[in-house]
Formats: C-alpha cells, sequence, structure tokens
C-alpha cells in the first residue's frame, strides 16, 4: 500500500523567503525603482509606503518581487516600509487627480500671458507647498508673471522647470512604429547621445523620416545595433582596397578591388578586371598583401 507523508506547515508557507526587490515608482509618470521588501507580500498594484530622502512617500507596485541577486547585495536600497491605508492610497490618487487638473490650469494661464510653451506635468509635494511645473518651450520663456500667478494660485512655491523633446515623448508616452511601448518610457533610464554616424553605420538613407522618433529627434534604438556594426566593419576592408580573392570560378586567387561591404553577412562584393562582381565571403579575401585574420584566431 502507498504511503503518504503530511504536509507540514513549512510546506504550505508561501510567503517571502528571504529579501527581495519590489519595482515601486512614486508618481504615475515615472519609472518603477527597486525597493527592498522584506517579510511584506505585495503584488503588482498594490500601494505601499516607502522610505524616500525627505522621510517616507506612497507609492505602487509596478513590478512584481524578485528575489536580491547576489551581486547587489552589497548595495543598499530605500525599503518598504509597509502596505499604504486605505486613507492614504485614496490621498495618492486625489493628488494625482489635483495634478491633471492643474497642468489645464498652468496651461491656460501660460495661454493668457502669450507664452509659447506647452505644460507637460505637474508635480506636488504631498503637504503642497511645493509645485513644480514641468514645460517645453522652443526658446527661452520669460515666465515671471506666470510663475506670480500660480503661486496666487496654488497657494504654493512654483518651480518651473524646461525639458527637452525627449523628455517631453518619455513623458506622455506612446506606441512606436514596432508595436510596443516606447523605449524611453518603457526601460531606458537615461538618454545616451545618437548622431547621423550611427544611421551610416548601418547604412540607413539619412533622408528617411522613419529614422526620427515621436520626439522629431532620431530614435534611440539607433544606438542598439551600433557597436556590433562598428565591430563587424572593423573585420572588412575599406571600398576601393585591391584585393584578392578565391572561390570566384577562376581557378586560384583572382585580383580585383572591393566595391561594397556587406556588413551583417560578413561578405566582400569585389569587382574584377573583366567587369564582373562577385560576393566573397570574407573569410575567402586578401588584402594588402596580407590574409585577413580574424581576432582570436592563431
Amino acid at each position: 500500500m502507498e504511503s503518504w507523508e503530511p504536509i507540514t506547515d513549512t510546506a504550505m508557507d508561501t510567503g517571502p523567503a528571504g529579501p527581495q526587490l519590489l519595482g515601486v515608482r512614486l508618481r504615475e509618470p515615472a519609472k518603477a525603482d527597486d525597493y527592498l521588501a522584506e517579510g511584506l507580500t505585495l503584488h503588482v498594484g498594490d500601494h505601499c509606503v516607502v522610505e524616500v530622502p525627505q522621510g517616507h512617500a506612497v507609492g505602487e507596485v509596478r513590478r512584481p518581487a524578485r528575489p536580491l541577486p547576489e551581486s547587489k547585495r552589497d548595495r543598499t536600497f530605500p525599503r518598504v516600509l509597509r502596505l499604504a491605508t486605505p486613507e492614504e492610497t485614496a490621498e495618492y490618487r486625489r493628488r494625482r487627480e489635483r495634478e491633471k487638473a492643474a497642468v489645464t490650469t498652468c496651461q491656460l494661464r501660460a495661454r493668457g500671458l502669450g507664452l509659447a510653451m506647452k505644460v507637460i506635468d505637474v508635480e506636488m509635494a504631498p503637504d503642497g507647498r511645493h509645485v513644480t511645473v514641468l514645460f517645453y518651450a522652443d526658446e527661452r520663456v520669460d515666465f515671471r508673471e506666470l510663475v506670480r500667478e500660480l503661486a496666487r494660485e496654488f497657494r504654493a512655491r512654483i518651480e518651473m522647470r524646461q525639458i527637452g523633446a525627449r523628455d517631453v515623448t518619455k513623458l506622455t508616452d506612446g506606441i512606436g512604429p514596432c508595436g510596443r511601448q516606447l523605449c524611453c518610457s518603457s526601460f531606458l533610464r537615461k538618454f545616451e547621445p545618437i548622431s547621423v554616424k550611427m544611421a551610416k553605420a548601418q547604412e540607413m538613407p539619412l533622408t528617411d523620416s522613419r529614422l526620427l522618433g515621436a520626439c522629431g529627434r532620431l530614435k534611440c534604438c539607433l544606438l542598439y545595433e551600433f557597436s556590433t556594426y562598428e565591430e563587424l566593419r572593423g573585420r572588412l576592408p575599406r571600398v576601393g582596397t585591391p584585393c584578392s580573392a578565391t572561390g570566384c570560378g577562376g581557378g586560384g586567387c583572382m585580383q580585383g578591388q572591393v566595391r561594397s561591404v556587406k556588413v551583417l553577412k560578413e561578405t566582400v562584393v569585389v569587382g574584377f578586371p573583366d567587369g564582373t562582381e562577385a560576393e566573397v565571403p570574407l573569410e575567402q579575401v586578401s588584402w594588402e598583401g596580407r590574409p585577413h585574420i580574424f581576432p582570436g584566431s592563431a
């Protein structure tokens, strides 16, 4: 007769084991940051109280708990203190609604003063004594009168912060041509410089409007494969270089000139004196009187 072992309390324990990292965001447009949670079971969508430099604040869980990696155990993370009360959660949501209403108010006041600016977001301190207005403008704006009006309106200290086109897109969010959420709104932590050189290295037509992102600037994803192209291109000869090619049907090495290179395929298009061309794998091409040696080869 088959025997069964009794289920112990340890086997039934589904609570958190050891320190875990939770992704918590303090404001709706912001990204989630890692907070250390110990002895707490929280799920995506829950509201919790976390440590901040000024004391503590209410945030929303946006990434589920995961074990603290060994590689990060020497780092200091702000902690999740406890689950937020219903009153704290309600106040968190009310403050966000006030911030959204304040965006409309600020934009109307700016328009009434004839200021060429667009109010993107408003951030209010929990005590309501400090209001930060994020705006975009193509040129410098004299907003001194606007600050005075907003100070009377909100009865708080007003800070005006001008942001760039890429930051505007990051805050407003959207869907890219790839069909996914914009990189800057989902996972990018900072903006890296993007140049036309990156598009040229990847042989993209510079007149193609698809190189521009939702912000009107060059797409951040041009950076993702740039290092790979640079590495592969470093193994290939330059266009116009005299070279020798084997395996082209000539019964041996044939002298020619590099007409073009195909970076991802790692092939070379060689032009021969008789006017013909052939696409030759890199390992069958030598130039400058020497065979090409791959990095790491003997």
